[in-house]
Parts: C-alpha cells; sequence; structure tokens
C-alpha cells in the first residue's frame, strides 16, 4: 500500500482542468476549419500524471495480515489461568485423598445441605444411592453413584462451585477427600483409605458410564407459537437467591405481612429465607429462638455487623449481606430485626 505526496495530487487536478478549457475551445471552431488529431480525456490525465508520479517519492506501509490487529497472544500464566476444567482422563489435578479424610470435612462444609450421608436435606441434591433407578420413569434418582458418568465431573465441580457459597475454596487435597468421600457413599471406592489421586483415577469406572451415547440427530429450527402467551403483567420475577430446590420459592407469597417490619419481611422473603428458612450453611433458623437469643448476648450491634460484613466461624458462614451486595445496610438491619421480632431483648 502506497502513499501520493501533494505534488501528484496538484497533478491530477491540473490536468482535468486543462481538459475541461479544451472542450470549450473545441466548441467555438467552425466545421471547415481543419482539425488536428484530437487527444482523448484519458490520454490528456494520463499525460500529465505519468511525469508527476515518475517523480512522486512513495512511503512504504505494511500492515500485518492474519488477524484484527487486537490485543496480545496470551501467555501461558494466563490460559492456566482460565484452563482449570478436570475431565475424564485430562488435566487433572494435583494433590490427593482419602474417603476417610473426607468424611470429617463433608460433615463441616457439605452436610447442611447433602446430608452426613448424601441423603440430601429438604430439596437439596441427593449424592448417594439410586442405582438401578434410571429405568424408572416415573422417579428415576440421579446421584454421583446412579447417573454421572465419570467422577471426573465430581471432581470439577466440587473444586469449581462448592462448598455455598464460598466456590473455588477448597484446596486440591480437600477436593480429591470430599470426591472419595461421595464415591465412597455410592460404593464405587470399598476402601475408606483407598489414596484417590491423578494416578489411581483410572482404577475409577461408574456404574453408569456406557449410560451416556453421542446425539446425532440433526439441529432443527422450530416456529415460534406465539399464540395463548401469558400475560406478561402477570408474571412476577423472584430473585436468584430463593434458589430452585430451597422450598422458599412455595411459600413467599403466604407469608403473613409482619406490621412494622414490612421492608424487613420483604428483604428476608427475598434474600434471607434461603439458608434462614432451611438453616443451610448453618445458618439459624428463623424459628430457633435458643440460638439466637445465644448470638443477641454478644449484642445487637455486633449481629448486624456480621449481617453486613459477613462471617464464618465453627457455627456456620454468613456471606456479607447474605450474598445481595445490591442491598443496604439499613435493609440489612430490617431484615435481621424482623427474624428478631419475636425474642425478648
Amino acid at each position: 500500500m502506497y502513499k501520493f505526496n501533494q505534488k501528484l495530487i496538484s497533478a491530477v487536478i491540473l490536468a482535468l482542468s486543462l481538459t475541461a478549457c479544451s472542450n470549450d475551445t473545441s466548441q467555438t471552431s467552425t466545421e471547415t476549419t481543419t482539425k488536428p488529431k484530437e487527444t482523448s480525456v484519458s490520454e490528456k490525465v494520463a499525460n500529465a500524471i505519468l511525469p508527476s508520479a515518475q517523480a512522486a517519492t512513495y512511503e512504504e506501509i505494511t500492515i500485518k495480515t492474519g488477524g484484527f490487529n487486537l490485543g496480545k497472544p496470551a501467555s501461558k500464566e494466563e490460559i492456566a489461568g482460565w484452563h482449570i476444567e478436570v475431565s475424564h482422563g485430562h488435566n487433572l489435578p494435583p494433590g490427593e485423598g482419602t474417603a476417610a479424610d473426607g468424611e470429617e470435612f463433608f460433615e463441616e462444609v457439605c452436610a447442611n445441605c447433602h446430608g452426613s450421608f448424601g441423603e440430601g436435606v429438604g430439596r437439596n441434591p441427593v449424592l448417594a444411592g439410586g442405582e438401578g433407578t434410571l429405568t424408572d420413569k416415573m422417579k428415576p434418582e440421579r446421584t454421583v453413584g446412579s447417573y454421572w458418568p465419570y467422577a471426573s465431573t465430581l471432581l470439577d465441580y466440587t473444586h469449581r462451585a462448592m462448598p455455598f457459597p464460598s466456590a473455588q475454596s477448597l484446596t486440591w487435597d480437600q477436593t480429591w477427600s470430599l470426591s472419595a468421600y461421595v464415591l465412597y457413599l455410592n460404593d464405587i471406592i470399598e476402601d475408606e483409605d483407598f489414596v484417590f489421586n491423578a494416578q489411581s483415577y483410572k482404577e475409577i469406572h461408574m456404574p453408569n458410564e456406557n449410560g451416556f451415547i453421542r446425539d446425532e440427530r440433526p439441529d432443527t429450527h422450530n416456529t415460534r407459537c406465539m399464540k395463548d402467551c401469558k400475560d406478561p403483567a402477570s408474571i412476577k420475577v423472584k430473585t436468584a437467591l430463593l434458589g430452585y430446590g430451597s422450598g422458599a420459592e412455595d411459600v413467599v407469597e403466604e407469608t403473613k405481612v409482619a406490621k412494622g417490619h414490612e421492608l424487613g419481611q420483604k428483604i428476608y422473603d427475598g434474600t434471607c429465607r434461603l439458608c434462614h428458612g432451611t438453616g443451610l450453611a448453618g445458618a439459624p433458623k428463623i424459628e430457633d429462638t435458643l440460638t439466637w437469643e445465644h448470638r443477641l448476648k454478644q449484642g445487637l450491634s455486633k449481629v448486624h455487623k456480621h449481617a453486613i460484613n459477613g462471617f464464618s466461624g465453627q457455627s456456620g458462614v454468613m456471606p456479607p449481606k447474605g450474598g445481595n451486595m445490591e442491598l443496604t445496610d439499613d435493609e440489612v438491619k430490617a431484615a435481621v430485626d424482623f427474624m428478631l421480632k419475636d425474642i425478648e431483648q
């Protein structure tokens, strides 16, 4: 790619001007006059341009090809920061653990939701059992042991998303130990002292390993119905913190309004009920007056502070503002006061 200088541009303009003047002069000549051979416009322009073009100076411009010239190649360190997935036989992490190691830690960080033996608390996922139920069309029980095809999924998901609400807080040793314990609950690992690591991973075969097949069906493009649609005004959007399976979404509209605590009750129903309605992550249930009275001994201001800034201890985990950082401090305090409304202070 080349850039012409100002001299060349001026030559083009001059040539076009001369051509216009020549056309005007030719129109005034008589037909009897002997005319010299006419030079075409293109020839005149070429004759004017070429000498200037030959004398012009050029500046070569180089550009990169094969991309959009955006950003820079990712370094190995940057790629490693995103490349955290664990798949079957690929990218198996360091560390190791046993079911015996994982049992006590499971009781500490997992049992509140999944039960001490993986049976599931409330409507939280069941982790163990269910083998042989997948053919039951009415009530198949899909657990780690009955449904998941590879143990790598257990390692990946546990490390990536557990425990609620402190995802990616586990070390790889803890992840191997917890995974070993869940496999032990499903009788996939029979020895609680079996060392589960990248080397022994190949010895683990899940019951439903061959239960998944490649879907060869072609893509389809259905047309939208757009008939008998639900009235948008009747659709109520609820905060995601209620969570599917928490049970909270079933009772929000049934709660009677507590006079004088309207704001606090609204915040509780939308954010706090997920844990304080079920005891999730060690949260004291709203009706557990003994636990609340014990915590109030340190003062209401301390309880407010823990609710706003978060708290982690032997009694459980409290994420800042219940995980809903859009709440103001006053709204969090109102929710706490609502939960304490029946307790003498």
